[in-house]
């Protein structure tokens, strides 16, 4: 069976270089359900600030902690006198020491974003309790 109808000849088709996708108004974070407004773009960069700080602030709390824990165990000599496993306790404090400082920021910082998180929800939609 031979079709007999002509071919189309192929055509490129190209975007043209002024065809632009429109970008959003604001560049904020909307709430579902709520139209992004000049009010949400200015809540949406202070959430953004306070995280910024928070991270900043908890990230040189944990630096000035850790260094207080590592000078205490270097000015202790008595931490390297007992020895466990074979291994100084000093060096065991060091290598094991640090973990629950780290679990004990990282609790602060993600109840702490979580509550400005709520801030935020609050100042841009103030009708809703959540």
């Amino acid at each position: 069976m031979t079709d007999e109808t002509p071919r189309l000849p192929r055509v490129r088709v190209t975007a043209s270089g002024s065809a632009r996708v429109p970008r959003p108004a604001t560049r904020g974070f909307a709430l579902p359900g709520h139209a992004p407004d000049e009010a949400d773009d200015v809540f949406s960069r202070g959430l953004v600030r306070a995280q910024l700080r928070l991270a900043i602030g908890c990230v040189a709390a944990f630096l000035v902690v850790a260094g207080a824990f590592a000078v205490a165990i270097a000015a202790l000599p008595a931490l390297g006198d007992p020895v466990l496993f074979g291994v100084p306790l000093s060096w065991l404090a060091q290598a094991y020491g640090f973990y629950p400082l780290i679990l004990v920021f990282a609790l602060i910082f993600v109840r702490a974003a979580a509550r400005n998180e709520r801030r935020y929800r609050h100042l841009a939609d103030p009708g809703s309790d959540a």
